[in-house]
């Protein structure tokens, strides 16, 4: 698929444009014993795949998306503009633990800086970036691969320079949608429309009611898959962020 990008004036982030198109969005109910066994080792629970129940074909307007994430630099700039302290090396690393409301902040401060008028991914876009015009499992296809994400199983126990797995793009060229950090949306949880009566209305116990996605070294496999719905729970106080706009 072919793809344009545009920077973003002031930061290092560079933007690319995903077309307009139709989303293969969520899991089939029937596909979650499937799913279930094929990360048996992870001892996943069925609820946490069935907030993925029903796939929906969903029309998506054409956005833009960073390649990648919002790094630990880019966050320093930010800080340093509020008053606010921000140590430690690690520049070309993103940005993690930032609450929704600092993540808001930031697109805010982006915005009154640079006249970009940045913001927030919504989940479906973030599915859309990540999984492009086909339903499968994983940015790179659907079959999991270890090395492509930085992902609890390859041991770095840490976040990595954004971009350092090329191999794991998405169909878009999009960087590090699996894995390193999850990365707020501007979503807040709901059941799908047609969801198995299982499925929670909200989840009471997450630190915040915003949607998370693509997993973190922190996870394991299960969560780099482009349908899995997620959130901030305890003792995690916070995600990463990747900056979306409007087209």
């Amino acid at each position: 698929m072919s793809h344009r990008s545009q920077p973003l004036a002031g930061a290092a982030s560079t933007f690319v444009r995903i077309p307009a198109g139709r989303l293969v969005r969520g899991t089939r109910l029937e596909e979650v014993p499937d799913i279930l066994a094929a990360h048996a080792d992870l001892s996943l629970k069925p609820g946490w795949i069935l907030k993925e129940v029903p796939r929906t074909d969903i029309d998506v307007g054409e956005f833009l998306i960073a390649r990648v994430c919002v790094t630990r630099a880019e966050w320093r700039a930010f800080c340093d503009a509020a008053g606010r302290t921000f140590g430690g090396p690690s520049d070309d690393h993103p940005v993690d633990d930032v609450s929704w409301a600092d993540a808001v902040a930031y697109c805010d401060w982006v915005r009154h800086e640079t006249g970009v008028p940045v913001r927030l991914p919504t989940e479906t876009e973030w599915e859309r970036a990540a999984r492009g015009d086909d339903a499968r499992e994983f940015p790179w296809g659907d079959e999991y691969r270890r090395g492509l994400a930085n992902l609890h199983d390859i041991g770095v126990h840490g976040t990595t320079p954004v971009g350092s797995f090329p191999d794991g793009a998405s169909p878009f060229g999009v960087l590090d949608m699996a894995g390193n950090v999850d990365e707020w949306t501007s979503t807040v949880y709901s059941p799908y429309a047609g969801a198995p009566e299982a499925v929670p209305a909200r989840e009471s116990w997450a630190a915040d009611p915003h949607v998370t996605r693509g997993g973190s070294y922190r996870t394991g496999r299960d969560l780099a898959r482009c349908a899995r719905r997620h959130g901030v729970y305890p003792p995690q106080v916070g995600a990463g962020l990747r900056l979306a706009m409007d087209a």
